[in-house]
């Protein structure tokens, strides 16, 4: 069995006196992914340990959730950045939806334009608020960042290994 690490949210600021913390969310299936019992295992100050989730709710459109092991403000602050991963089984996550993919899939993947060009080889995805960026290291080793929206990412292949972009005219070209 092959396994997948997905990342499911990444945290941010305490919220409250009780442990409380918001998430910045980076999967479709919150409710799936967020349920109380699921634990984590993450690097605090250079420490693995276990955060177990205790209670999740939303309010104005934004995750908050509360571990088990944090029970003050002063813990839920030393959590802030720190990325919530969960390892997935990928045949199975590929049998529920075949046309989906996950950004370390992505990693390594050649990028090409719709018109056939190659543009560069996929070198991770950064996450923003408004969007995530696809980051593509070209062939003479410059590092592009193209939003990662279907309109200019119109088809990500990843049985043939290839991203199809229609970037902006310019975002691809050689600085003079």
């Amino acid at each position: 069995m092959s396994t997948l690490d997905v990342i499911v949210a990444t945290i941010g600021r305490a919220h409250g006196l009780r442990g409380e913390v918001a998430l910045t969310l980076r999967t479709d299936q919150p409710e799936e992914r967020l349920q109380p019992g699921t634990a984590f295992e993450v690097e605090v100050a250079g420490q693995v340990r276990a955060l177990t989730v205790q209670s999740t709710r939303m309010q104005q459109d934004r995750w908050y959730v509360r571990f088990e092991e944090v029970a003050d403000r002063t813990g839920a602050e030393s959590l802030r950045g720190i990325d919530l991963v969960l390892s997935l089984d990928a045949e199975q996550e590929a049998e529920e939806d075949p046309d989906a993919w996950y950004p370390a899939q992505l990693k390594g993947l050649s990028v090409r334009h719709v018109d056939g060009r190659e543009l560069g080889t996929v070198a991770g995805v950064d996450h923003y608020p408004a969007q995530d960026l696809l980051v593509v290291r070209t062939p003479d080793r410059r590092r592009v960042q193209l939003p990662l929206v279907e309109e200019l990412v119109p088809e990500v292949d990843l049985e043939q290994g290839v991203v199809i972009a229609d970037p902006p005219g310019g975002l691809f070209d050689a600085l003079p």
